[in-house]
């Protein structure tokens, strides 16, 4: 299960990080709502969990502006509010679900099985093929042509982002922020030739799918048939 976290007291964001990463959840947490926005509009989550306050955007704010933008996963709100207005508004925001802090460990995480069950996100197919390319989140492996590509955990990761944002444009600085961190010392230059490597790794016939440079913005799949 893919977990979004926006929450930011640190204290409480490490631990709960921590608990559900034990629990064998994937985990990314972030401590600012503009920023959850952005992870969730380029990636899948089985669940994205906002804290109600939080620089940059509110929870309340995020949730409203994901469903605008056409956001389906499941949604649940964490806050110190518990009045019923309180979790009306978020419940109507377009929130799966509330939470009031402080909470069991175990309830957070019962909450998160549930919705994952029956999340809209789980219409998205593990396995995507874009002509003789077969991309498998399960296993975390590509295959074309009947013969498996050998990639590394980088570039299966900006492969899949790129596939998932599919006629898109993701910029540099999205595809830095999310494959390696905005501290790690990457540059441009290191991505652009992460991109000449995967673009011959996977070596799809030309006119199927390419990995278009955008300049001076980021890069683009384009595929004639994603299935």
């Amino acid at each position: 299960m893919r977990i979004l976290l926006a929450e930011d007291d640190v204290k409480l964001g490490k631990l709960i990080k921590r608990m559900l990463e034990k629990a064998g959840l994937a985990v990314e947490w972030v401590t600012r709502g503009d920023t959850a926005f952005e992870y969730a509009a380029y990636s899948y989550y089985d669940v994205i969990i906002l804290d109600w306050m939080m620089p940059g955007q509110t929870g309340i704010e995020v949730c409203q502006a994901l469903r605008k933008n056409g956001c389906q996963e499941a949604i649940l709100m964490l806050t110190a509010k518990d009045d019923v207005n309180d979790r009306v508004l978020g419940l109507d925001t377009g929130a799966d679900d509330y939470l009031v802090k402080p909470f069991e460990f175990a309830e957070l995480l019962a909450r998160l099985r549930a919705l994952s069950r029956r999340s809209s996100a789980k219409l998205k197919e593990d396995v995507v093929q874009i002509g003789d390319l077969v991309l498998d989140r399960s296993t975390r492996s590509v295959r074309s042509k009947d013969t498996e590509v050998q990639l590394s955990s980088r570039e299966f990761q900006l492969l899949d982002l790129l596939v998932q944002n599919q006629g898109r444009v993701v910029p540099r600085e999205v595809i830095l922020d999310r494959i390696w961190g905005l501290e790690a010392d990457v540059s441009s230059n290191n991505l652009d030739a992460y991109v000449r490597l995967l673009r011959k790794k996977i070596n799809v016939p030309e006119g199927e799918v390419g990995i278009q440079n955008v300049r001076g913005v980021g890069f683009k799949l384009e595929a004639q048939h994603v299935f």
